[in-house]
């Protein structure tokens, strides 16, 4: 990986670029610098979310969570290099299937919504899937790695199952959307 920083303003950005891992400059509008970006903002989404009160469990996974973003972000910043591996999504899905084993079905819309860590959480949600829909735009462009996308993509769902399960701590339920067509029965148009 690149050298570490030692100093932080080095004003080489000055002039709109910015240097990758691998020592190239590209404009800091670049789809790379984008997906970092992103990526960079939902692990700083998941520090805010650390400093809520949350079950162990749920602390524990997304500090793992923190590191395999970092992963991500070292990835996209050295292009054609592997630091995300596949065993991280595996995770994801295991812990997907385990918090959302616990939840009652789904029977409407939910809005992002509740006590201020399931918000946040849902805060998460939504910046996971920007720095997806990055991804994805720099996956149209450039040759990537599946595994960078798929993660973002189970994180993002397990975010939204991770809200729902903050919400019902201490007896807290989800906030439920308050449809037109729902409150008149069904299907009318």
């Amino acid at each position: 990986m690149g050298n570490r920083l030692s100093q932080i303003a080095t004003r080489t950005g000055d002039a709109g670029t910015t240097g990758l891992g691998d020592n190239t400059r590209v404009s800091k509008n670049h789809l790379r610098v984008h997906a970092m970006g992103d990526v960079d903002e939902l692990n700083s989404h998941i520090g805010v979310l650390l400093c809520e009160t949350l079950p162990p469990a749920v602390r524990d996974l997304l500090v793992e969570i923190q590191h395999q973003l970092f992963n991500l972000g070292g990835e996209l910043s050295i292009p054609g290099f592997e630091l995300l591996k596949a065993e991280a999504v595996i995770a994801l899905d295991e812990a997907l299937a385990d918090h959302n084993e616990q939840l009652p079905r789904l029977q409407e819309f939910i809005l992002p919504a509740g006590n201020r860590a399931a918000s946040q959480a849902h805060i998460c949600r939504t910046v996971a899937r920007r720095a997806e829909r990055a991804v994805v735009a720099l996956g149209v462009e450039e040759t990537l790695k599946e595994t960078p996308r798929q993660y973002l993509n189970r994180l993002s769902d397990l975010m939204f199952v991770l809200a729902r399960v903050l919400n019902r701590m201490n007896g807290g339920d989800d906030v439920y959307w308050k449809s037109e067509r729902m409150a008149q029965g069904g299907d009318a148009e």
